[in-house]
């Protein structure tokens, strides 16, 4: 009982800092119109909006830099190390987003700004979830691994929940006037207070003792050498990751720019779905990993690309027909279901594929390609393909394409359930 109390604290104080990279993700999402006008302001309300987009977005091509760089630093240097050096350059990314003057004031100065915020947060979050999901996998109990390392994205959708609530209790007291001029920077705000508790939380963790029993602690060299031979492995990861980055931030950080700017739905009924999807997703993925740690990771992986290609297109296609706040809420519970269902399986078995003396650097390399290709950039690539098909339902054309490539990783990892195997003779060892 006392065992598992300590890997019940261990669990908490290494994903207090993933709630807070995954905060600031979010509500640079959820903001992305208010911050266009403020530092990227424009006649042209769909190239503001673009351009702000595209920040998001660029944050994410600093991620494999970020899992190259760092995650050698923690495969190195060890995950509690690495975890404090993460937390630190998150804190400054968003210290500069949340105090940085709008355009009127700075001048082309402040969209640069802005910009290398979000540099600095990619930077951190490319070894960010690596680090977290290893450390969470290498302290597991026998047999439950994928319950472990499930707690890695579920601590995200708390983020999404009090970004969530965050945004409904401004939408609340504040106008929408008073929310574009500056009501928006109050979560951002928010974060950076959190910052020194999330700190004085993570600085004590323990190292692992897997990572301790090590006797060769390999250096950048050594590093660069294993990931340059496991280049297949580390693409093969990058296509299975795909499906989980772009469902993710379809449901969560576009969510708020697709219901006001294309279902014409409240601020507030956008905000609430986005807090259901959060509670959702929050109870999938403890529940879905701890089922594929009795069935196995490459059914819940077949099943959920499946259902995706087969249902994605057709469930916004339903929505759009009819925006309401009901059937937003209806797609967005379902595609969470899918989401929840695929990652539960997927970053434990990230975790599992890679060779051990690289494995934050692999895990984080694969998980960062994805993000920097696909996942980041989905909400700016929904909105380029509703404006370029002229269809709204066509984030779900975006969906359908991840799990494609997520139903084919998942055949080439696991053909004749040679990982498995694999998996069950390394854990026996």
């Amino acid at each position: 009982m006392a065992a598992e109390m300590s890997k019940g604290k261990a669990i908490f104080r290494v994903v207090s800092g993933n709630f807070l990279e995954m905060f600031d993700f979010m509500v640079y999402g959820f903001y992305a119109t208010a911050i266009a006008k403020t530092f990227f302001p424009s006649d042209n309300a769909f190239a503001s909006l673009m351009l702000s987009l595209a920040t998001f977005g660029a944050g994410f091509l600093m991620r494999p830099l970020g899992a190259i760089f760092l995650g050698a630093y923690i495969d190195r240097h060890g995950r509690r190390k690495g975890l404090i050096v993460t937390l630190v350059m998150m804190a400054l990314g968003t210290i500069l987003i949340a105090c940085v003057p709008g355009y009127a004031t700075l001048g082309v100065a402040a969209p640069l700004l802005v910009l290398l915020g979000r540099l600095l947060q990619g930077f951190s979050a490319g070894v960010e979830l690596g680090g977290v999901s290893v450390y969470l996998a290498e302290i597991a109990t026998p047999g439950r691994k994928g319950f472990f390392v499930s707690w890695q994205s579920a601590s995200q959708q708390v983020a999404v929940v009090v970004a969530g609530l965050l945004g409904v209790l401004l939408n609340h007291f504040l106008s929408p006037q008073e929310m574009g001029e500056w009501g928006w920077r109050v979560p951002f705000l928010f974060g950076c207070m959190i910052v020194p508790v999330i700190f004085f939380i993570r600085r004590s963790l323990e190292e692992t003792p897997e990572f301790q029993a090590r006797t060769h602690r390999p250096t950048l060299k050594d590093v660069v050498r294993s990931i340059v031979q496991n280049f297949g492995l580390v693409v093969a990861g990058m296509a299975l990751v795909v499906m989980t980055t772009v469902s993710f931030y379809l449901i969560t950080a576009y969510t708020p720019t697709f219901g006001k700017n294309e279902l014409h739905l409240s601020d507030l009924d956008a905000l609430l779905v986005t807090m259901a999807v959060g509670v959702s997703n929050f109870i999938w993925l403890p529940v879905m990993g701890a089922f594929s740690d009795r069935i196995g990771r490459k059914p819940l992986l077949l099943a959920a690309t499946v259902l995706a290609i087969l249902t994605a297109y057709p469930a916004l296609s339903w929505l759009v027909a009819d925006p309401s706040f009901a059937r937003l809420l209806i797609v967005e519970l379902w595609l969470s279901f899918l989401y929840g269902s695929y990652n539960g399986a997927m970053v434990v078995a990230l975790t599992e594929i890679m060779p051990l003396e690289v494995r934050t650097t692999g895990f984080s390399l694969a998980y960062s390609l994805a993000t920097a290709t696909f996942g980041g950039f989905t909400p700016a690539a929904c909105t380029y393909l509703i404006h370029a098909l002229d269809n709204k339902a066509a984030p779900g054309i975006w969906l359908s394409g991840a799990a494609v490539l997520g139903l084919v990783a998942t055949l080439v990892l696991f053909r004749g359930n040679r990982h498995e195997l694999r998996t069950a003779e390394a854990a026996r060892a």
